[in-house]
Parts: structure tokens; C-alpha cells; sequence
């Protein structure tokens, strides 16, 4: 009986499991079809190529700032963006020459795969995501990262979560989209269910 008990718990389990994460998926993919990331890869994990990846960053930052401002859909920004990758690359290679480096830069908008990530009380879910992307040299080190739309990164020259987060991205993502990404949000469903599984069968 026991063995049964403990057959019937383990199919239930896999079951949860196999909707959780299809669960998961399904609000990782909501978000992403929600917002635009930007992206900026140093060269290496060199102390100075770290500063560097920051100082291009700023520049960037900085111009897409203005170029971005009033900017009120996803479909607007992503615009935006493509029709300034040419500047992009100019602004950020200027930056690298101009603090003694001649490492090459390339910016893309392109969907790439993106480890969980935290920025301020937000934790985006891994998975893949349309990003301006902007590398230094070989790409090898170290990222920064934040949203370009809805916009969590830009107050004037600083790089915290702005002012208004909060409601830009609630009027973007669905309720439950918004409390997944929420540190104390959805993510802790699962172990949840471990929890009461392995209480079950003890």
C-alpha cells in the first residue's frame, strides 16, 4: 500500500511539476512579448574593461534617453531603436577611443536567452528577450543590463529603477505578469509544492 501511496504522490508530483513549469514558460514569454531590454557586454572581466563597459553605457544611455522620450508602445521604441543602431555604434566606439582603447563595437536588436536577473525589486524570469545589444571587443565579460521599454533604467544620468516602475510596467504586463516579477512574487510556487509533497510522504 505504501509503495502504491508513494507511486500515486510521485505521478501527482511530476504532473505539478510538468504544469508548473509549462505555467512558468507561458509568463516568461507574456513578459518578454512586453518589453525591450538593453544590453551592453564588456570586452572581458578586466578591472578597466569594466569601467570602460560602464562609460560606454553612459553614453549610449544617455543618447537613447532622448531619443526614446515619449515613446509609448513597444512597437515605437523598437522603431526608434533600429533607426539608430548606426549612431549606437558610433557613440559607443567614440566612447572606447576616446578612454585609449580600439576595441571594435557592434550594436543589434536581436532576441536573445537571459539568465533570471534582478534589477531593484523586480526579478525578470529567464528566458529570451528582444534587447539593444551592444558589445565591446570580444564580448567576454560581464554585463550590465536594464529595460528600454517600458523605461526602468533612465533618470536623467543615474541608472536606478526610476520613478513610476511601479505603474509603467502594471500598465504593460497582465496582474499575474507583474507579480511574477516581483521578488516576492510567483517564483516561490514551486518550492511550495516540494514542501508539501515531501510532507505528505515522510
Amino acid at each position: 500500500m505504501k509503495k502504491y501511496i508513494l507511486g500515486t504522490l510521485a505521478a501527482a508530483f511530476a504532473c505539478v511539476l510538468l504544469l508548473t513549469t509549462i505555467h512558468a514558460q507561458l509568463i516568461q514569454q507574456g513578459i518578454s512579448s512586453e518589453v525591450l531590454r538593453f544590453h551592453v557586454l564588456a570586452n572581458s572581466d578586466s578591472s578597466a574593461d569594466q569601467a570602460l563597459k560602464l562609460q560606454v553605457r553612459n553614453a549610449v544611455g544617455t543618447y537613447m534617453s532622448g531619443q526614446l522620450e515619449g515613446a509609448d508602445s513597444l512597437a515605437e521604441s523598437r522603431r526608434i531603436v533600429e533607426e539608430n543602431l548606426s549612431a549606437i555604434e558610433e557613440i559607443a566606439s567614440a566612447t572606447v577611443q576616446n578612454e585609449g582603447y580600439d576595441y571594435a563595437v557592434s550594436a543589434f536588436l536581436e532576441t536573445s536567452v537571459f539568465p533570471e536577473k534582478t534589477y531593484g525589486i523586480f526579478t525578470f524570469p529567464s528566458g529570451a528577450y528582444e534587447a539593444l545589444r551592444v558589445v565591446i571587443g570580444e564580448g567576454g565579460g560581464h554585463n550590465w543590463w536594464c529595460v528600454l521599454y517600458p523605461n526602468l533604467c533612465f533618470a536623467g544620468s543615474m541608472y536606478e529603477v526610476v520613478d513610476g516602475s511601479e505603474e509603467k510596467l502594471q500598465a504593460v504586463l497582465t496582474t499575474e505578469e507583474y507579480a511574477a516579477i516581483l521578488n516576492s512574487g510567483d517564483c516561490k510556487v514551486e518550492f511550495k509544492i516540494l514542501e508539501f509533497l515531501n510532507r505528505a510522504i515522510e
